[in-house]
């Protein structure tokens, strides 16, 4: 069966951060995932809430940088920032059960393409190396033009010839469907043609980044589809609800009851 986890960053936020941890496991997941859980608590402190509700953190994200930058990886001249703020990150996860971390490529619309390829690909290479050993998987994510324009990663297609770059194919793709879909469509064979790179899978509802059983997408299918490719991680519902958070759940309920989900 299929396993999700839930994105405190956007679910269950009428609680105060600590209090979405029981939220989350009340509401039947056994993991969660968190942008940027440093912002809120220490690793200490985390932890303690992850034992205490019997949750796995399955992902992180890179600190965004300074105003908003969305990550730095793919900015010439913040080098040094990136290494710092990926070592901090990289000890944060090691501290909370080692889960995966997203290197956020930053907001690169200003910078001569060339020059942010050439930064996101050094530093991309530079964080594999910190990471070689840690038993942390490090991931890169797409993400549409629409919600998040300049951003430098914007598909799949992209993020897998990053991945085929000399000394970054231990890298794996966060696959969100929302934004797939948006900037490329085609999800199902996008999911087919680069299974073997996936490490992390996210869905919501397109075109309003609702509840995934709302909107253009057939998650019917494509779960289906991720059953028969034999996909053995969780997947992120990383939604906005449209109303408390518990109650925006009738999607999972039904895939448990057909026996989907776990």
């Amino acid at each position: 069966m299929l396993r999700f986890s839930a994105n405190l960053s956007i679910l269950f936020t009428e609680l105060p951060f600590a209090e979405r941890f029981a939220a989350a496991k009340a509401a039947g997941f056994d993991a969660v995932e968190c942008w940027f859980p440093y912002e809120h608590a220490t690793a200490a402190q985390v932890g303690g809430l992850l034992r205490d509700n019997g949750l796995q953190m399955v992902g992180i994200n890179t600190p965004w940088g300074a105003d908003g930058q969305w990550g730095l990886a793919a900015l010439p001249g913040s080098e040094a920032a990136f290494e710092d703020s990926l070592r901090r990150t990289l000890d944060y996860a090691q501290a909370i059960g080692r889960p995966a971390v997203h290197v956020m490529a930053g907001l690169a619309g200003h910078v001569p393409a060339h020059e942010a390829r050439r930064a996101y690909l050094a530093n991309l290479r530079k964080a594999v190396r910190l990471a070689e050993g840690s038993g942390v998987t490090l991931l890169i994510e797409p993400l549409n033009g629409r919600d998040r324009p300049g951003y430098f990663l914007r598909s799949v297609e992209q993020a897998a010839q990053v991945i085929e770059s000399q000394g970054l194919d231990s890298l794996r793709i966060m696959f969100d469907c929302y934004h797939t879909q948006i900037e490329e469509g085609d999800v199902i064979t996008r999911l087919r043609r680069h299974f073997g790179k996936l490490g992390h899978i996210q869905i919501a509802g397109v075109p309003a980044r609702g509840e995934p059983d709302r909107g253009e997408l057939n998650y019917t299918e494509i779960l289906r589809e991720l059953r028969q490719l034999g996909w053995s991680g969780h997947i992120g519902a990383e939604y906005k609800p449209s109303g408390a958070s518990a109650q925006s759940l009738a999607w999972l309920h039904a895939l448990r009851q057909d026996g989907i989900a776990a």
